[in-house]
C-alpha cells in the first residue's frame, strides 16, 4: 500500500533540466571531462526540490540530479490565486533573490535558472529579482531558501497564537 501510493507521487513528479556544464580537472596526462547537471524536481502543487549530479556522461549526471532533488524537497505555501503569501529575499553564497507575490494574471516574472522552479511549484504569479551573483547555481539555491522561508497565514496565526481573523482586523474588532 504505502510502496503504491509512493509510485503514484514519483509519477505525477515533472522535472526540468536548469543547466549542463562541463568542467575540467588538470591531471598529469592531460584534461579529464565530466558534467554537471542541475535539475529541478517539482509536482505543480507546492511540493519542490533542486538537485545536482555529476558524472563522465549526461543522462547520469541528470538521473543524479534528480535523485538529488527528489531527497531535498520542501513545500511552499502557495495562495488560491496562485502566487505566494508573502515577500521574501532568499541568500546563498553571493547570490540573494528578490522574490514578490502578484497579482493574477502577472504570470511568472523571473530570470532565467529561477522561473523553472517556480513553473515546478505551482506558483503562477509571482515576480522575482535576482540581485548579487550572476552563478545559476547560487541564484537557484538562493530562490530555494526564500521559498523554504515562506509561511502561510495558518502558519503565523498559529506560530503568533492568534486565529488568522485576529491577525488581519485586529483584536479590537
Amino acid at each position: 500500500m504505502r510502496r503504491d501510493r509512493k509510485r503514484r507521487e514519483e509519477q505525477d513528479l515533472q522535472e526540468r533540466v536548469v543547466y549542463i556544464h562541463r568542467v575540467s580537472k588538470v591531471v598529469k596526462g592531460g584534461r579529464r571531462f565530466s558534467l554537471v547537471a542541475l535539475v529541478v524536481v517539482g509536482d505543480g502543487k507546492g511540493n519542490v526540490g533542486v538537485g545536482m549530479g555529476k558524472s563522465a556522461e549526461v543522462p547520469l549526471a541528470i538521473q543524479k540530479g534528480v535523485d538529488d532533488a527528489k531527497k531535498n524537497m520542501f513545500h511552499v505555501p502557495v495562495t488560491e490565486d496562485g502566487s505566494i503569501p508573502h515577500e521574501v529575499i532568499g541568500h546563498f553564497g553571493a547570490g540573494d533573490v528578490l522574490i514578490r507575490p502578484a497579482i493574477d494574471g502577472t504570470g511568472v516574472i523571473a530570470g532565467g535558472p529561477v522561473r523553472p522552479l517556480f513553473e515546478l511549484a505551482g506558483i503562477r504569479n509571482v515576480l522575482s529579482k535576482s540581485l548579487g551573483s550572476s552563478n545559476a547555481l547560487n541564484i537557484i539555491k538562493a530562490a530555494a531558501e526564500g521559498l523554504k522561508q515562506l509561511e502561510s497565514p495558518e502558519q503565523a496565526a498559529e506560530r503568533r497564537g492568534m486565529t488568522v481573523r485576529d491577525m488581519f482586523v485586529g483584536k479590537e474588532a
